[in-house]
């Protein structure tokens, strides 16, 4: 994947630095609320659409870009970030997992933001979006630039896309 130059220069960040400030957002949001510490690999070719077993939490940009931050999690490992965040054994997928995902889709947003922010940007977020299921695809209704990190915890693999679209 390969980082638009328009929105590259817009945002004064090359896709390596943006692909590092995923990490680094990542890894805080993981370290100080879930007690976990993830290990990022090289971002992926190509977005990832299809999921299965699977929750994945997403925040929306509006603004003079707009785009998604979102966390896909295979339902293993969202039970555990769950159990982890709130203190407690969980077991099946309802109101607390969802939480969960949902606030670091909102963490991980809001760490986004105050780096576009600084980049002169007018950045507004949704509230977090939560799919959940045995087998689904998300597609992003336009083709913007995107940067995919795939994260490891223990044998689980969990992925933290970005994905930006300049405003006409």
């Amino acid at each position: 994947m390969s980082l638009n130059p328009e929105i590259s220069a817009a945002v004064h960040l090359s896709e390596e630095q943006l692909a590092r400030y995923v990490i680094d957002a990542t890894n805080e949001v993981f370290s100080t609320m879930v007690m976990m510490n993830p290990e990022d690999d090289y971002p992926l070719n190509t977005p990832v659409h299809h999921f299965q077993c699977s929750i994945t939490g997403l925040v929306g940009f509006a603004g003079t870009y707009s785009g998604t931050i979102s966390i896909h999690c295979p339902v293993p490992l969202a039970l555990m970030i769950t159990g982890s965040m709130l203190g407690l054994e969980c077991h099946e997928v309802g109101d607390d997992v969802h939480d969960a995902i949902g606030e670091i889709a909102n963490m991980l947003a809001g760490n986004v933001k105050q780096v576009l922010s600084k980049g002169g940007l007018d950045v507004r977020l949704s509230i977090p979006t939560i799919i959940a299921g045995e087998e689904y695809t998300i597609e992003t209704l336009s083709v913007g630039d995107c940067v995919v990190m795939p994260f490891t915890v223990g044998t689980e693999r969990f992925l933290v896309g970005l994905s930006l679209t300049k405003e006409e």
